[in-house]
């Protein structure tokens, strides 16, 4: 096998850099969704519903485009084409998504809309974002893998950190960021427009930039014999082929994905109750009087602005810890102290209400942000051969989008069981459940053994 050599930090940055686009469009995504929805009238139990969409989609997704990437070559390459279809259409929609109130459809069709559109932009989302990944276990050695995907860490939480915080400059400047009932305000709806244009550039650089290696190249560098290059293996095949890791890393992202699912959903209800004292209102939901938050209100809205400052908080911790993670021998060692810190910080948003204490909370739960963007990678790719790595990098975003799948579909009942009876809906119980659940994770961290 012949032995792939160093790539240069600008080599491993251009690889990746596309990434920092992607990851705009999916912080507008996180940190506006619960609130786009809310804002359009949906129940806080029925919220997490909502969420079943893009993990699902994502979970459909990535595995056929791995599987075709790895059969796929192109003058272009075999994971570009697939990047830059996916942006395109993430653009598309990013136009589209925030308009749902403003086409003078009734609440119900505005749902319809808005729930389309999210499955759209999450399908695109995760086409774009899968070749990124492959491409580092594509290119990069051993070796240099830990630092490509340090560095696709700080561009993924450099692009959160702008995405997150889009609504609050345009809303400073004087953009509305409230608008009359079941209408999103033109400060979210401009973010949008502006992460659609970034995404574009971003990954055109890309694809400009970064030439994949030709299939002769690839398979003396990943030691693919000429009759194994074309095998077809079934998936079913390839789960039970596949290393220890996969499975064990696997058990530690399903405790992490199902409590960042619940921040996604609750943190704006939670903000909006415990910090800003959003005024309550009673509707008809259901046929039954509920006691909900004023979605319409300038408190919620303005939590809903904080919330991006609160997300971009988060996004610092990780960019911060993402640089200190290479410089930990021990993998297992940084990825347990990760998931515990960001434990804690989710547990203390559950006691804190001020406004500026809660950075803390989400520095600390940024740090396991960090961890769950570089090491599960790093780990399992320096478990695999090269044969079918798309193929099981697409598998392994099953450990991604599963758990997300389980805490939407339950997360409404969980918080029906916490709301005291014709009370107000307890969403920071949940952000305390998320941390319990991070707890969890960082047991199973011991399990984790990195071999080929």
């Amino acid at each position: 096998m012949k032995v792939m050599p160093d790539l240069s930090f600008w080599k491993l940055w251009n690889i990746s850099f596309g990434f920092f686009g992607v990851q705009i469009a999916y912080a507008l995504q996180s940190a506006n969704i619960s609130r786009i929805f809310s804002t359009l009238g949906a129940d806080p139990h029925s919220l997490s519903f909502f969420w079943i969409l893009p993990p699902l989609a994502g979970i459909l997704v990535q595995p056929v485009v791995g599987a075709l990437s790895d059969r796929t070559w192109t003058r272009f390459g075999r994971r570009i084409p697939y990047l830059f279809v996916g942006a395109l259409v993430a653009v598309l929609v990013m136009c589209l998504l925030p308009n749902a109130g403003s086409f003078g459809m009734t609440v119900s069709t505005s749902m319809i809309f808005g729930l389309l559109s999210l499955m759209l932009l999450d399908t695109s989302i995760n086409m774009a974002m899968q070749p990124f990944k492959m491409m580092v276990g594509d290119m990069v050695n051993e070796k240099q893998k830990g630092l490509a995907y340090s560095i696709q860490s700080f561009l993924c939480n450099a692009g959160s950190l702008a995405g997150y915080l889009f609504p609050l400059p345009f809303a400073t400047v004087g953009i509305s960021k409230v608008a009359p009932e079941g209408v999103i305000p033109d400060s979210v709806i401009y973010s949008f427009y502006i992460g659609a244009f970034i995404l574009i550039l971003c990954v055109v650089y890309t694809t400009a930039k970064v030439k994949e290696y030709p299939p002769a190249l690839y398979a003396e560098y990943h030691g693919i014999a000429d009759d194994t290059r074309t095998e077809k293996v079934g998936v079913f095949t390839l789960l039970r082929r596949a290393p220890k890791a996969f499975w064990t890393v696997g058990l530690v992202q399903f405790f992490c994905w199902s409590a960042f699912m619940f921040m996604w959903t609750y943190t704006n209800g939670a903000i909006a109750a415990n910090v800003f004292d959003a005024p309550v209102v009673e509707r008809v939901i259901d046929g039954m009087n509920r006691v909900v938050l004023d979605t319409s209100s300038v408190e919620y809205q303005t939590a809903g602005d904080w919330v991006g400052v609160y997300f971009a908080v988060q996004a610092v911790g990780s960019v911060i810890w993402a640089a200190v993670i290479p410089l930990f021998k021990n993998r297992r060692f940084v990825y347990s102290l990760s998931l515990f810190l960001g434990a804690a910080g989710f547990i203390s948003t559950f006691f804190m209400h001020d406004v500026y204490a809660l950075f803390v909370s989400f520095l600390l739960i940024g740090c396991a942000w960090a961890a769950m963007l570089a090491l599960p990678f790093t780990i399992l790719t320096n478990s695999l051969s090269g044969g079918h790595m798309g193929t099981y990098l697409g598998l392994f975003n099953g450990t991604i989008c599963v758990p997300q799948i389980v805490a939407a579909a339950t997360g409404g009942l969980i918080l029906r069981a916490l709301t005291p009876a014709d009370g107000l809906a307890s969403e920071g119980s949940m952000l305390l459940l998320a941390g319990l659940l991070l707890l969890v994770g960082t047991c199973c961290v011991v399990f984790v053994r990195e071999q080929k």
